[in-house]
Order: C-alpha cells, then sequence, then structure tokens
C-alpha cells in the first residue's frame, strides 16, 4: 500500500483544516509536537503491516488524513512567533506607560499613513535582554529626513504599545490583520529619538532592497513620471508602496489591481520568456537539468528582488512545480500541480491561507482552468486574432466564478467592466514586462536608451489611462454590495453545482443546483431575520460626533460633518454594508434621544441641559463642553458617562478621574470604541 494513492488534494485539505484549528484553538506547541510525532510513527507501523498483504484499510486512509491535520496544528505552532521561548512577550513585560531601550532592525516598509511612515521591524534586545519577535514601528512623518533602509539597526527609547482593536463597527480589523502576520504590538516614535548603531549585519531582504534601490537610482535620470515610476516598481519589483491613491483607486473601479500585484499572471509570462530564452541550453550536454536549474534560480531571484511577497512566493512556487514538469515532459494534472504548490507553501508560511490574495489567487486558477474549456466552446472562429481575444475573454470571465464571491465578501464592490481593462491591458502585459527588464538591465549597465525610455514610459502612461477611462463609467461600477460569510459558501455552492450540472446533465445533477439555489435563498432569509433588530449607536469619529438610530434595515444618521466629510466617511458605509441598511437618512444632531425606554441626554459646547421633566439614563459629552461633571452626575444620576471623539483630550481625562471617583461607569469612545445600546 502506498501513500500516494492518497490524492494530494485530500492531503491538502487536511493541512488547511489543520492550520484552521492550529488557529482557532490554542493547542500547546509541545503537544502538537507530540501528538504528531506519535500519529506518523502509528503510520509508519500501519504502513509495515499492510504493505506485503496487498490490500486497502480504511484505517491507513483515516490514520493518514489525521496525521496530516496533527501536521497542519504543529506547522501552525512552529511558525507561531509568540510561543517562541526567547519571544520578547515571554521575557519583557508590556507596560504602555514605561519607556524602555529597543534595538530592532528593519524588516520592510510598509505604505505610509496620513501621519506616520510604518515599517515592519525585528526587535533584537528590549533593554539588555536579547529577544526576538516582529513589531510595527510607526514614526512621524517629516518630508526633510530619508525613509529607513532594510536592515539597518537602530535603538530607540519607547514604550511598546498594544495594537487598537477597531472602534467602529464593521470597521476593518487591521489589528487581526497584523496578528496573522506575528505582529502583535507597536511602536510610536519620531526620527529624532531613533539612533543608528554600527552593524554588517545584512538579510537576503536588505540585499533585495539595495537592489531595488540601486535599480531606481538608476531609472531616475530618464524622468519616468512619478506614476511610471510606482507601476515599474510594481510590476516588476513588487514595490507598491509608491502608488498614488488615484492611480490605485482606478485600478481597483477598474477590475485590473489583480495587474499590479506581481501574481501568477507575470511569473507566467516571465515563465514563457525564460522558456524561449534559455532553449539554447538543451543542445549541451545535460542541457535539460542546467535549463530548469536556471530557470528556477532566476524564478527565485526574482522572487527575492520582488520581496517575497505572498503573491510573488505563491506564483513562483507554483511555476516552478510547472517548469520543472514541462522541462521533464512528464504528465501534469494542474489540481494536483495546485494541490503541491498549496501543500509547500503553507508548510513554509501556514498564515498565507487566511491571505486574501492567495485566497483570490486559487481560487482565480481553479476557476479559470475548470470554466475556461467550457466557455471557449461555445463559440469558434478560425480567424487568430479574434481567436486570441476570445481565448482572453473566456478566461477573464472564467476567474470571475471563482473570485466574485470572495471579492464582494472582502471589498463589497464589482466592476463590471473588468473584461474591457483585461482585455486592453493583458496581451501587452507580456510586451511590457520583456520591455521592462530590457530597460531595467540596460539602466543598470548605463546603457539604456533615450527613445527607448520615452517608448517604455509612454506605454505605461497608455495603460494607466486606458485603466482610468475604465474606472470612470461609474455607471458599471456597483459599489457597497453586502455580502456575508454565508452567502460566499452558498454561492460556491451554486457555482460547484453549475459545473456538475454542466458535466452530466441528468435529474441528479439538476437536483443538486435546485438544492444550492435553495440553500442561497435560505441565506438571504436568514441574514434578514438576523439584521431585523434596533440599535442606538454613538461612533467614534476624531473631531466630530456621529450618531445612529437603526431600525430593522433603515437607520437614521446625526451628525456634524460637511457634505463632502460625510460623503467621503467610511464609518457610516462599513456600518451601512454590514449590516444590510437598504435606507437611510440624515439629521442634525439632538438634545435628547429616546431609545425604546431609555433616556440619552446631549450635553454639548454650550454646557447647557435642562432635566426637570425627565431623568435621562445616559449623558453624551460632546464637543468639550465646560461644565462641572460632578454637579451634573449628583443632579441627574445617570447610569453611564460617554464621551465622543469631538472633545479634547484633557477634558476627558478629567471627566474620566471624575467618574472613577464617583465609581460611575464613564465609556471614552477613543479607548472602548463605539457605544451601543440594543
Amino acid at each position: 500500500m502506498k501513500l500516494l494513492n492518497f490524492t494530494l488534494i485530500k492531503l491538502t485539505l487536511c493541512l488547511v483544516i489543520g492550520i484552521y484549528i492550529g488557529y482557532y484553538i490554542t493547542i500547546p506547541l509541545q503537544l502538537s509536537l507530540y501528538t504528531s510525532l506519535s500519529l506518523v510513527c502509528l503510520l509508519f507501523l500501519c504502513f509495515l503491516y499492510l504493505k506485503n498483504k496487498f490490500k486497502n484499510s480504511i484505517w491507513f486512509g483515516l490514520i493518514t488524513f489525521i496525521t496530516t491535520i496533527s501536521i497542519g496544528v504543529l506547522t501552525h505552532n512552529l511558525h507561531d512567533e509568540k510561543q517562541f521561548y526567547n519571544h520578547y512577550t515571554k521575557v519583557v513585560e508590556i507596560d504602555e506607560s514605561a519607556s524602555k531601550e529597543i534595538t530592532f532592525r528593519i524588516r520592510k516598509q510598509l505604505k505610509p499613513g496620513n501621519y506616520y511612515n510604518k515599517y515592519i521591524i525585528d526587535i533584537l534586545k528590549v533593554d539588555s535582554t536579547i529577544v526576538n519577535g516582529k513589531s510595527l514601528l510607526n514614526i512621524e512623518k517629516d518630508s526633510t529626513l530619508k525613509r529607513l533602509k532594510t536592515d539597518d539597526i537602530y535603538i530607540t527609547y519607547s514604550p511598546i504599545k498594544d495594537l487598537i482593536n477597531p472602534l467602529n463597527p464593521n470597521q476593518f480589523n487591521y489589528k487581526n490583520y497584523l496578528e496573522k502576520q506575528y505582529i502583535y504590538h507597536q511602536i510610536f516614535t519620531n526620527q529624532q529619538s531613533i539612533y543608528k548603531t554600527k552593524s554588517k549585519s545584512n538579510t537576503i531582504f536588505g540585499y533585495a532592497a539595495a537592489l531595488r534601490n540601486t535599480i531606481n537610482a538608476k531609472l531616475k535620470p530618464y524622468n519616468f513620471a512619478p506614476d511610471e515610476l510606482a507601476i515599474i516598481n510594481a510590476l516588476l519589483l513588487g514595490q507598491r508602496q509608491d502608488i498614488s491613491e488615484d492611480v490605485y483607486n482606478n485600478y481597483t473601479n477598474a477590475g485590473a489591481i489583480h495587474i499590479l500585484a506581481v501574481s501568477g499572471l507575470h511569473v507566467g509570462i516571465i515563465l514563457l520568456l525564460l522558456n524561449v530564452l534559455l532553449k539554447p541550453l538543451e543542445r549541451l550536454k545535460h542541457g535539460k537539468p542546467i535549463k530548469i536549474l536556471c530557470i528556477l534560480l532566476l524564478l527565485w531571484s526574482f522572487a527575492i528582488i520582488a520581496g517575497l511577497s505572498a503573491s510573488v512566493t505563491r506564483a513562483v512556487t507554483m511555476f516552478s512545480i510547472v517548469a520543472i514538469a514541462i522541462n521533464w515532459k512528464r504528465p501534469t494534472n494542474i489540481y494536483n500541480t495546485l494541490a503541491i504548490s498549496i501543500f509547500i507553501l503553507l508548510l513554509i508560511k501556514p498564515m498565507f491561507l487566511f491571505d486574501v490574495g492567495f485566497q483570490l489567487s486559487y481560487l482565480a486558477v481553479i476557476a479559470i482552468v475548470t470554466f475556461q474549456p467550457i466557455l471557449y466552446k461555445l463559440w469558434s472562429t478560425k480567424i487568430k486574432p479574434l481567436d486570441y481575444f476570445w481565448q482572453i475573454f473566456t478566461v477573464t470571465v472564467s476567474a470571475q466564478f471563482g473570485i466574485i464571491p470572495v471579492s464582494l465578501y472582502y471589498f463589497h464592490q464589482f466592476p463590471s467592466l473588468f473584461f474591457i481593462s483585461n482585455l486592453a491591458i493583458i496581451p501587452f502585459l507580456g510586451l511590457i514586462l520583456g520591455l521592462g527588464i530590457l530597460v531595467i538591465v540596460l539602466a543598470v549597465l548605463n546603457s539604456l536608451p533615450e527613445f527607448l525610455a520615452n517608448f517604455f514610459g509612454s506605454t505605461i502612461n497608455a495603460m494607466n489611462l486606458i485603466v482610468a477611462w475604465v474606472s470612470k463609467q461609474e455607471t458599471f461600477l456597483f459599489r457597497d454590495i453586502p455580502f456575508s460569510l454565508a452567502h460566499v459558501l452558498s454561492s460556491y455552492l451554486i457555482v460547484a453545482s453549475l459545473f456538475v450540472l454542466n458535466k452530466k446533465r441528468n435529474f441528479k445533477s439538476l437536483t443538486f443546483l435546485l438544492i444550492a439555489i435553495m440553500v442561497f435563498q435560505g441565506v438571504l432569509i436568514y441574514t434578514k431575520y438576523e439584521t431585523s433588530n434596533k440599535q442606538f449607536i454613538v461612533f467614534h469619529k476624531s473631531r466630530y460626533s456621529l450618531i445612529t438610530e437603526k431600525s430593522n434595515r433603515n437607520m437614521i444618521v446625526y451628525h456634524n460633518l460637511d457634505s463632502t466629510g460625510f460623503k467621503n466617511d467610511k464609518v457610516i458605509k462599513n456600518y451601512r454594508v454590514g449590516n444590510f441598511i437598504e435606507s437611510f437618512k440624515t439629521d442634525s444632531l439632538k438634545s435628547i434621544y429616546q431609545v425604546q425606554n431609555k433616556m440619552v441626554l446631549v450635553v454639548d459646547s454650550l454646557g447647557v441641559y435642562n432635566v426637570t421633566a425627565f431623568k435621562p439614563n445616559y449623558v453624551l459629552l460632546r464637543n468639550s463642553p465646560k461644565i462641572n461633571l460632578q454637579r451634573l452626575i449628583d443632579s441627574i444620576q445617570p447610569e453611564v458617562i460617554i464621551a465622543d471623539g469631538s472633545n479634547y483630550k484633557s477634558y476627558i481625562k478629567r471627566w474620566k478621574a471624575t467618574c472613577l471617583k464617583q465609581k460611575l461607569p464613564f465609556h471614552q469612545t477613543s479607548e472602548k470604541g463605539a457605544f451601543i445600546i440594543e
């Protein structure tokens, strides 16, 4: 009996289940290690017992699957830095009020925020204790100072702070996102408070960053526009930090954002180019192994230069397996190839499983290989250019079967003109990538002709203009589409049933499709029931007041933002989408709100209140009222005092102390998040 009798797809699914279990259930590292070793030994003994009996055993299969699940749990635990004995959280007490001497290495530069430049750092020492672990570094923006370089080591005297939980309902959980990258804390400082130390220690990330900096320095004299240079960095160097918000939004709205992330599309094109360029090596003795080795070295060199991001790592892993299979002329099953690449990637980086790009990439490829042949057969032509564009169109549409549900879940929008931008860009992407590699090589060698640089810049500019035009057709861009996880799962059930029906057009397949549709309808009915409730919410909004009354799928928003600020505000938009709101209206802020059988009194900057006719249960302080809170508490005796984001911090600090003295609950939205009354 051979282990290979069990398909890689089943084993990969078991590994995925194990990683999910390890993530959601805390299992000690030692327990998962001993369990996995015991199961591996049991599996080996079972193999020895059955190999000479020439018969299948359900127990061997069951033990194999359980062992793989256990290995998935172990893989998660082995990569969880927080379980390491010398992780900084194990040896240093986290006290946000106490500054510490922190020695750290710059690991990666992130896209800057509104007020801070952001970096992922490796903490090397806290005071005199040698530690490890990653953290987020926030440095106040200063246009006069240069950004920090990868691998440089610095010392700062700052407190290590917890990551901030989302303060409003349905807000993007940045803390959870960072924790999936094993980042649990952050440091706030400024450039004058960090001190560079002398160090000759370099990592592969540092060498790659230095090479990218050299390439950019060589390209600057050729007067590429900032947007053109940013696209070059995204397409060829895997760095998207410098893409302007307008360009990024254009690609997102046009359904072409995948063009900017080095992924399977880019690596596949590069593999084809390398396969053609290195074909003469096959004439040499042992030429094929040499060719394969060269392709793998060049692909992984490209991955390292691109920063080993999740998208480029998974793409290079998958196409490395494809390259070996193609050049050895072994028959390959694309599903097994995908399973092998997923299995290897998750063993090395288990948290890739929760990466949106990872999910979208594999779902897109699976949908393409599944549905593209079906769509392509619907129409045929002998005119080669038309046939070429028909292939691209069917590939693009097929990908949507895989990515639309997940895309709606994460981004809540659907660009219906995605096929136009893809038809316009994909045919020329090979030219852009091939020409881009040539431009970079010639620039590094100081041999790049001016006309070639101008032509390449004009090509990128033309691509940006096409994408910008498509993105401006807002009639065809459907935004703010509510979509839950239950909708995602039921949608894929329908997609799977359609595929089965196409393969076997019988009563059983039709029944499967009808059941899938009924499940989706059931999800819609349950969602309507689940969102049929009432809520009163005081949101956290810095410098403003934002209050909502929700009844079933309708809501009223009370605020003091201007029309532009309210239109662009994400707090209300996220809440509307997350709670399937069908209609809403706005109104100015009131002094009194009645929430079912309870009353909310709002005291604004005037500090005037009159409660002779009623006794409020809650008091909301907004816009920094100059009041004697002690006197207000004595006269009203409320259940809770609320302070929203429109108040001065000094006022909030004083109110908090007063409430603490009176043993009265004090809800500060900047710390505890939105105040919600059900």
